[in-house]
């Protein structure tokens, strides 16, 4: 396999020309596990860790490796690796650490295309639908909406659930798809361009990796049935991987995902809810909050039918949750910096103490 089936671009060897990185193995990380990397370069597999002085260096999360890095590495053993540096990403999708205070998780990186997966069974939600939306928008990443198990509605409810879907979401393309009857796929496989990068985001048991495995011509990952006690998806891919398909196309499956919560993604949603945007220029007060001012254009457009009132309330429900996180992240980089000061001050005292001595 050689660099460019991993999607490889001159770009990234005009970087890694200009940083003096040639007498390192350049490779794409294809999978992660708790802080070690599976990595692909154009001769074989390596199993990967970082160096102590990036691991030392990090400001956070985002600093290590993701599925879909470049990455710069010394080989040490026949199937081992030491990586020492991450190449720049062109795009990163992220959310919200869970359990993890104001920190940042990449989902992965230098993606092209998103493909957003909602099954029109139990799956089925619109609010869901624009927090991936807003994650894509952030990251400059084209958006995609596979409308899965499509077998499983009738012609007509089908046909709601599409306008539905555009009546909340302009200009993304809507595939509806079945792996049951094959129904979609020439459509799907006609976006599948090569050397290009695509992430499959959904929650669990909404036939992602039964699309991959479609597309792929055989079965690289695994997959389960819908639990028939409790409707809910079970966890089948445990990791993000990187495949790269027959066509030459990269797709990379990650874990379902039950918590979406945003980062510093303002401009992601602005972008999601431009129609909101572009109204709220026109609110009487530049600070509106459209709940309940005289003069608000956003909520004006509510009464005349021109937005509906749950995409108003996902929109500034998002809102607050990103002005939440943005405040976490400052006030955990304050702590941390009154607690560099003090930890300095009493360096500086014990140096004084020693003097006199």
């Amino acid at each position: 396999m050689n660099l460019k089936e991993l999607g490889y671009t001159t770009r990234l060897q005009e970087y890694r020309r200009a940083n003096q990185l040639e007498d390192f193995q350049l490779g794409r990380v294809i999978a992660e596990h708790k802080e070690r990397y599976v990595v692909q370069t154009s001769e074989k597999t390596f199993n990967a860790e970082i160096t102590g002085n990036l691991r030392f260096s990090a400001q956070g999360r985002e600093d290590f490796p993701a599925v879909g890095d470049w990455v710069a590495l010394q080989t040490y053993d026949a199937d081992a690796a030491i990586i020492h540096k991450v190449l720049p990403r062109f795009s990163m999708l992220t959310r919200q650490a869970v359990g993890k205070y104001g920190e940042i998780q990449i989902i992965a990186a230098n993606i092209d295309v998103a493909f957003i997966v909602q099954a029109i069974d139990r799956d089925f939600n619109l609010n869901r639908m624009e927090r991936y939306l807003s994650l894509c928008n952030h990251s400059v990443i084209q958006p995609v909406i596979l409308l899965s198990k499509t077998d499983l509605a009738d012609k007509m409810q089908l046909e709601e659930t599409i306008i539905q879907i555009q009546k909340r979401v302009k200009n993304t393309a809507v595939l509806p798809l079945s792996s049951e009857t094959k129904d979609g796929y020439e459509q799907l496989e006609q976006f599948l361009e090569p050397y290009k990068t695509y992430c499959f985001l959904g929650s669990s048991g909404v036939g992602k990796s039964t699309v991959v495995n479609h597309l792929a011509g055989s079965e690289v990952l695994k997959t389960s049935a819908i639990s028939s006690s409790t409707q809910k998806g079970r966890h089948t891919t445990s990791h993000r991987e990187l495949i790269v398909l027959p066509n030459k196309s990269i797709v990379i499956d990650t874990p379902g995902m039950r918590e979406i919560g945003l980062t510093d993604n303002a401009d992601g949603i602005e972008l999601t809810y431009d129609e909101i945007s572009e109204l709220a220029k026109q609110c009487r007060f530049n600070d509106c909050s459209h709940t309940s001012e005289k003069g608000c254009a956003v909520l004006r457009a509510v009464e005349d039918e021109m937005i509906s009132e749950a995409m108003l309330e996902n929109y500034k429900k998002l809102l607050r949750e990103q002005l939440h996180f943005s405040s976490s992240v400052k006030e955990k980089r304050q702590k941390s910096k009154e607690r560099g000061k003090m930890i300095k001050a009493i360096l500086n005292e014990k140096k004084r103490d020693k003097f006199y001595d």
